[in-house]
Order: structure tokens, then C-alpha cells, then sequence
């Protein structure tokens, strides 16, 4: 298999010459040894024109799986240019049912019922259109239908037909599942021990009953947190009767840490909506503008802090506003991303939070002492006046401890009320932060320097 360093820009730009020339057999010659991702990293590096053009010179297998990597954007411009028998034939029946579903999820309603009736596998179809029924944010959206199972009362010989049966429809066997008469989810069954086990054994002797498994209507991002804490590669998904669905592997898994990763940044960033560097300049501006004029009417706020407090009569403290400022957003959001990160793997419970603000509290004393102290001796070495070091210093200590506790408070608030604490470690914090941090600033200062 090709090396990922010969991808570069000399490979791009003769894959290019080539494809711009027609030459079909040598763009096949140059990628035919490549892996799928690489495959899809370079069609995401061509114009849409030579991405559809090099998609169409690809195996069906290969090319399904390809159709999975890129981007959404890529994708559409890709199947629109297929039929509804061509995305049927070579796309949705060479997909497992969990990626077919995705991909016909895009498509718009007529189209994805005309793919679905010419799908020549009827239980493929059956099982994308069960999947079809689910929120793509739910364990039913995440789950294949594909899997062996085998009934509890079966005798190891029959064990072994009936996987042969299944397994010839399924492409990589994870674990095998064992369920009782009404399809209900009861335990799994090892391999191993199915082969080592004499042929008249029946299935519940040597089936395994300690077993974790999820309902297809939870939520994606709790299934995340379930095969984490139990360190799974493949999870079942139950019905609420407890019947058995359909299975979940990591790699979807990946993909819903790796959007929610995204999406925590994006909010972090004061980002609103879940953007790609690809979408229309309205739709960039559109995310970004809201906080901008949060922190906008923050500065306005702070600017009106400044006047209230007539710094003119000490303006020396004017010397000292960004570090206030700065030092209390940063603060803040450094305890808001702590705990946001807590909340998200779930090490903070209910029962934890006071002593979460207790930690969090030592913490900031610990900073607020270090970095006070170091600012007192830093002014007072550069001969700053007394007062206006200690004023700085108590400051800046208060305005650390108080940063701490609303970073760490915050969050913990809007998860308690169901809203995504990773709005917390944003501009809100840094804005409040900034404001609050003027006031105690200047009334410390009003209180020293008379």
C-alpha cells in the first residue's frame, strides 16, 4: 500500500495533468494501491469537477466507502450527478446499513423512497428504512442493523450453521449476540469458547450474561460516555422491551466525539452555529456576529464602568486595566473549561459539585497569592507608588478568586438547566469577567487610593 508521504503537492498536481488529460488508465495506476481515506483525502484537494470524475474510475466497493470519508459538500455534488439506480446499485447496496443511511438521510424525501424500491437486498432496504425512522442524534442513528445473533436454546452445532448463514452477509464480525425466544437481548457468546465447547452443549451454558447495552432512543452523546466508561468497541442497542436492534461500533462513536469536539470549540469560540470553512460569507457572519456584539455592548459596559469610577482623579489606575481584564477572563475561562470537560465525561455528579467549588476555590487562592504577590514586586520594583501596588495586588487577587468561582459556577448553572455548559468558556464568561473585574478593580482602588 502507498505511503501517506507521496501524497504530496508533485503527486497532486500529476494526478491533475492526468485526469485534465483524460487518461484514465494512469489516474487508476496511481491510486488503485491507495487506502480509502487517502483516497478521500485527495478528492477533497481536487475541484468538484475532478473529485466526480476520479470517483466515477473507482470500484463500486471501494468508492461507497470513499463516499463515507468526504465531505458533506463534495458528497451532494457527487451524488447529484448519479442516478437514483446508480446511488441504489453502487453505493447504498455495497454500504452497511448505518453508513447507507447517512448517506440517504441527505437526500431529499421523493428521492430517498424511489433509492429505497430499487434496492435489489430486501432486508437491506428494510433495515435503512427502520434506521431512517430514528433522529440521527439517538443510538437508534448511530446503530447497524448488521450482526449475528443466535438463540439461547440452540446446541453449539446449530450455533455454528446459522452463523455461517449470517456471517456471509456481514463484512467484519465483532461479537455474537445471544438472545432468547422473543428476540430479547440476554448475554453474548466468545468465540472461543463456542469452538472449544462440545457440539450438543446448548448456548446458555457458556453464554455470557454480564452485558452492556444501550436503548435506540438515548442520546448519541451518552453513548459515547457508556462505551468510554466500559471501554467497548461494539455496543447492542435494545429496544425498550429489551428486544435486540442492532449494534454500535466505535468508529461511529468517534465521529459523534469528534462532532461534539467541534461543535464544544465552535461555542467556545463564540461561534453559534455549526459552520464549515466552506459555507457562504452570510452564513460565517451570521455564526459569528452575536457574541461579537455581546462583547461588543461588554466593552460599552466596561467603558461606562471606567467613567462611573472617574478614573481621571487616578489615572494611574488606567495603567493597570488590560491586566485586570485579562487575567480575570482568563482565569474564568480556565475553570469554566475544567469543569465544561468534567460535565462532558461525567467525572462531576451532583453529589460532587460543592466540593468541586471547594477545589476550585483552593485553586484560585493558591493563583490569586502567587500572581498577586508577583505583581506587588514587580510594581514596587519599577517604583510605582505604595498604594498603587497594593491596590493592584489586592485587586488582581480578588479578581482571580471571584473568576474561579463564576468560571466554575457558571457552566454547572446551565447544565443544571439543560442548556450546553460549553457556551460558559466563551466570550460570556470572558465579557462578565471583564465588567465585574472593572468594578472590584475600582472600588478596591477607591477604597486605597483616597
Amino acid at each position: 500500500m502507498s505511503s501517506k508521504k507521496e501524497i504530496n503537492l508533485q503527486f497532486l498536481s500529476e494526478l491533475s495533468d492526468f485526469i485534465s488529460n483524460n487518461s484514465d488508465k494512469k489516474t487508476q495506476s496511481l491510486i488503485c494501491d491507495l487506502h480509502i481515506a487517502d483516497i478521500a483525502e485527495i478528492i477533497e484537494e481536487l475541484s468538484i469537477e475532478q473529485a466526480t470524475y476520479l470517483f466515477q474510475l473507482i470500484d463500486e466497493e471501494r468508492s461507497a466507502k470513499i463516499l463515507i470519508e468526504i465531505e458533506d459538500e463534495t458528497r451532494e455534488h457527487i451524488l447529484s450527478t448519479l442516478s437514483s439506480k446508480e446511488i441504489a446499485n453502487k453505493v447504498i447496496e455495497n454500504l452497511e446499513s448505518d453508513d447507507a443511511t447517512d448517506v440517504l438521510s441527505e437526500l431529499p424525501k421523493e428521492q430517498k423512497e424511489e433509492i429505497l424500491s430499487l434496492i435489489e437486498d430486501d432486508d437491506h432496504a428494510s433495515g435503512i428504512e427502520d434506521l431512517l425512522n430514528y433522529p440521527e442524534d439517538t443510538a437508534g442513528g448511530l446503530m447497524a442493523k448488521e450482526l449475528i445473533k443466535v438463540n439461547e436454546n440452540w446446541t453449539t452445532i446449530r450455533c455454528l450453521k446459522e452463523m455461517r448463514k449470517q456471517s456471509s452477509e456481514i463484512k467484519e464480525v465483532h461479537t455474537i449476540y445471544v438472545v432468547d425466544d422473543h428476540e430479547k437481548l440476554v448475554g453474548t457468546l466468545s468465540l472461543k469458547r463456542l469452538l472449544l465447547t462440545e457440539t450438543r452443549i446448548l448456548i446458555n451454558e457458556i453464554a455470557n450474561y454480564d452485558i452492556v447495552s444501550v436503548i435506540a432512543t438515548e442520546d448519541d452523546d451518552e453513548v459515547a460516555n457508556i462505551m468510554n466508561k466500559y471501554d467497548l468497541i461494539v455496543m447492542p442497542v435494545i429496544d425498550e422491551t429489551g428486544v435486540l436492534l442492532g449494534r454500535i461500533t466505535i468508529d461511529d462513536v468517534m465521529d459523534v466525539v469528534k462532532e461534539e469536539a467541534e461543535k464544544d470549540y465552535q461555542m467556545a469560540s463564540g461561534i453559534t452555529e455549526d459552520v464549515e470553512s466552506s459555507d457562504s460569507v452570510w452564513q460565517l457572519t451570521r455564526a459569528r456576529l452575536p457574541w461579537l456584539l455581546i462583547g461588543l455592548v461588554g466593552g460599552l459596559l466596561g467603558a461606562k464602568v471606567i467613567g462611573i469610577f472617574e478614573i481621571d482623579k487616578n489615572i494611574e489606575l488606567a495603567f493597570f486595566i488590560p491586566l485586570i481584564a485579562a487575567m480575570g477572563g482568563n482565569v474564568g475561562v480556565q475553570s469554566a473549561a475544567i469543569v465544561v470537560q468534567g460535565l462532558a465525561n461525567e467525572s462531576i455528579k451532583i453529589n460532587t459539585t460543592l466540593s468541586k467549588l471547594v477545589k476550585e476555590l483552593g485553586v484560585a487562592l493558591l493563583n490569586g497569592i502567587i500572581s498577586s504577590t508577583i505583581i506587588f514586586g514587580a510594581t514596587f520594583a519599577l517604583n510605582y507608588p505604595i498604594d498603587l501596588s497594593l491596590t493592584v495586588s489586592l485587586s488582581l487577587f480578588s479578581v482571580i478568586v471571584f473568576a474561579a468561582l463564576f468560571g466554575t459556577f457558571v457552566p454547572l448553572t446551565l447544565d443544571k438547566y439543560k442548556i450546553d455548559p460549553a457556551l460558559a468558556t466563551g466570550p460570556f464568561i470572558t465579557t462578565v469577567n471583564d465588567i465585574l473585574g472593572l468594578v472590584i478593580y475600582f472600588l478596591i482602588g477607591q477604597s486605597i487610593l483616597v
